[in-house]
């Protein structure tokens, strides 16, 4: 009996810690492809749970700093497609208007481990800032005005733009310790912070660039690595 317990015990420590390195390789792909303008990184507290942030930096939505939240399933990757919830207020036809989900019926209709991967999600991500069209929209409020009533549509995507950079330095909703929160510029200590970047970036040769946001605005810039 003791035997078969311990056995049962092993194997879903096992699983566990296999889980574990199938997340972190997953985040490890993510960083090599470096999708510029977004930043993930998981829960102190959970590794399913991972904190994000865009920086929308072309396009209608230009301007805006909308944050999400990347759910993994309980059983990943063996089962259901993760989940992306903007904590943002954003009206597009992608995202519902109640819950705040991005809608991945259209590119991800089931997950499939062995040639998904997190990485593609969060392309898709930066993708539905430029492609505002959708078969199947999760938003039809959304999508019809973009097709009918385009000055209705843009109003209320700069509204939605504006309300993003208006709470920005909001208090985090979470007590996580790697929940992504900003403070107003501070010259003594952010320039001070920008310049050690800067230099980890000139002697890291893996290094895919970094990004801060500008003085005196919300735009975030990169420095790309030179070759």
């Amino acid at each position: 009996m003791n035997e078969v317990l311990n056995t049962n015990k092993m194997r879903e420590l096992y699983s566990i810690y296999h889980q574990e390195y199938i997340i972190m390789a997953e985040y490890r792909m993510l960083q090599t492809e470096n999708l510029q303008g977004i930043y993930v990184i998981p829960s102190y507290e959970s590794s399913l749970t991972w904190f994000g942030v865009i920086f929308v930096r072309s396009g209608v939505y230009e301007g805006g700093v909308f944050r999400f939240t990347l759910n993994l399933p309980e059983k990943f990757p063996d089962e259901n497609v993760p989940v992306i919830t903007f904590a943002s207020k954003l009206y597009h036809p992608a995202i519902n208007a109640s819950t705040g989900v991005l809608s991945l019926n259209e590119v991800f209709p089931q997950w499939d481990k062995k040639h998904n991967h997190i990485w593609q999600i969060l392309k898709y991500l930066h993708c539905i800032f430029d492609n505002l069209n959708l078969k199947s929209p999760a938003n039809t409020e959304a999508s019809l005005a973009l097709k009918t009533n385009r000055k209705l549509f843009m109003d209320k995507v700069k509204e939605c733009v504006m309300l993003s950079i208006d709470h920005i330095y909001d208090d985090p909703p979470s007590d996580d310790k790697h929940y992504i929160t900003f403070k107003p510029y501070d010259p003594e200590v952010h320039e001070n912070a920008k310049s050690i970047m800067l230099k980890i970036s000139e002697i890291n040769e893996g290094s895919h660039g970094i990004s801060w946001v500008q003085p005196g605005s919300f735009q975030s810039f990169s420095k790309e690595e030179t070759t």
